[in-house]
């Protein structure tokens, strides 16, 4: 039995991974480099990540898999998280779980909300919990819970900063599943927030929040593809699908593949347009499965300018403050003795309503980010070295009803055709790896005699 697998990213090359370690026979077909958005550029003579720079370490998937390939992960140095205020960079409070805080004290002193802001979040404490059922905003949880002011100011601009997305059409269900627990579990979520911590206290030492593979996150989709070895076939493009005795998967350059079950796992739109000569239906679904575009900025700063950063590890802002959405402070974060004392940061930028942003040029982004950052650190006017990297059309937008959704496409796809990656399963590498261990275990069930 052959199974071949479209698109080497993350999720390919897990699932391909996990297929191997089955005794199947696999093969990966990938446009481009192996890694897809785990990769890094060179600024200024620095290996720099060109999109994520970790993964969520409370989530085992990925962590467990880093460890089997042989790949020590780290924590950042750094702790710490900050919101940009019209008055500069406010800390959020270390027992804020999601930017919760889990102490009222901390509410009522917090001084990144107004008084009355402030007042209307501890409201939290008393509202009664939703009776409906079935999905909903992240937004509309957040707004009914603790006001408009908390979620715009506060609470959006953390939660949303991995996906830049809207928190009023965000799924919370696909997002932050763990919010609605909160409020269905201690009918609060400043008291869900606080029991969460408590948890976490009684139980073993807990994971850090962040972590990566020591060298990078580029360092997991590296291991994996020399671990598949001469499984991957790099330079090719999977442009058609035709049923044979199984399936037979048309590429741009090269034989076709002759297979017993393919993996899409490309985005959403290059798999609905292999889809749609032969399972119309189903492609027409995936259109409905939308992305945004975003774009991330990297600065790197002179020596002697590491001191401007506090200690922490970024900031995130509300919409409309400023060009980005948030700032990862790299050289804090992930310290490296080639970096000597420059100040070395991440920005993102773009997302739902931003997206022209991927149009302007290199030089307003890069300009309008370090005029912003000089406003509220003591760094200079413009950095040593910059690079701008485009993701157009590359981040998922989970809106409500997404994992409904997804489960129906799955449903509908022909047999032998299986899906998997970010547009269905989740953002984070830990999520993306959870997924492509299932559907590896689907794979292999289907073709047991």
């Amino acid at each position: 039995m052959r199974i071949a697998v479209v698109g080497g990213g993350l999720a390919g090359l897990a699932t391909a991974y996990r297929l191997m370690h089955a005794s199947a026979d696999v093969v990966v077909c990938e446009a481009g480099t192996p890694g897809g958005s785990l990769r890094s550029v060179d600024v200024g003579g620095f290996s720099l990540p060109a999109g994520a720079d970790g993964f969520w370490g409370r989530k085992p998937w990925a962590v467990d898999l880093c460890r089997e390939l042989g790949l020590e992960v780290v924590a950042p140095a750094s702790s710490g998280t900050y919101l940009w205020t019209d008055s500069g960079l406010v800390a959020y409070p270390s027992d804020a779980a999601f930017g919760i805080p889990g102490d009222p004290g901390d509410v009522l002193r917090w001084p990144g909300l107004s008084r009355a802001g402030r007042r209307r979040a501890l409201g939290d404490l008393l509202r009664s919990k939703r009776k409906s059922e079935g999905d909903q905003t992240l937004g509309s949880l957040l707004r009914r819970r603790l006001g408009d002011e908390a979620t715009d100011r506060a609470v959006a601009p953390l939660l949303t900063a991995p996906s830049l997305g809207d928190v009023d059409a965000m799924s919370l269900r696909a997002t932050y599943p763990d919010l609605e627990r909160w409020e269905d579990w201690q009918g609060s979520l400043i008291r869900g927030s606080q029991a969460a911590r408590r948890s976490l206290r009684r139980g073993p030492a807990a994971a850090p929040m962040l972590v990566r593979p020591r060298g990078g996150v580029e360092a997991l989709p590296r291991a994996i593809a020399s671990e598949l070895a001469g499984r991957v076939r790099a330079g090719c493009r999977g442009v058609g699908l035709e049923r044979g005795a199984g399936w037979r998967l048309v590429l741009d350059r090269g034989d076709p593949v002759e297979a017993d079950v393919v993996v899409l796992a490309t985005p959403a739109a290059q798999a609905r347009r292999l889809l749609d000569p032969i399972a119309g239906d189903v492609a027409a679904s995936l259109g409905d499965l939308t992305t945004t575009s975003a774009v991330t900025v990297l600065l790197v700063y002179a020596e002697g300018t590491q001191p401007s950063l506090p200690a922490g590890t970024g900031f995130v802002v509300p919409r409309g403050k400023a060009p980005m959405r948030s700032c990862a402070w790299l050289s804090s974060r992930w310290p490296d003795p080639s970096y000597g004392s420059r100040a070395i940061v991440s920005c993102a930028l773009g997302g739902v309503g931003d997206e022209d942003v991927v149009r302007a040029p290199d030089h307003d982004i890069v300009t309008a980010c370090a005029r912003h950052l000089a406003a509220v650190l003591p760094l200079p006017d413009a950095p040593e070295h910059a690079s701008v990297v485009r993701w157009p059309d590359a981040v998922p937008r989970y809106e409500v009803g997404h994992l409904e959704h997804v489960a129906r496409v799955r449903e509908q796809l022909p047999p032998g055709i299986f899906v998997v990656g970010q547009a269905y399963d989740g953002a984070d590498v830990a999520d993306v790896v959870r997924a492509a261990g299932e559907v590896a275990d689907a794979v292999i069930q289907e073709l047991e005699p």
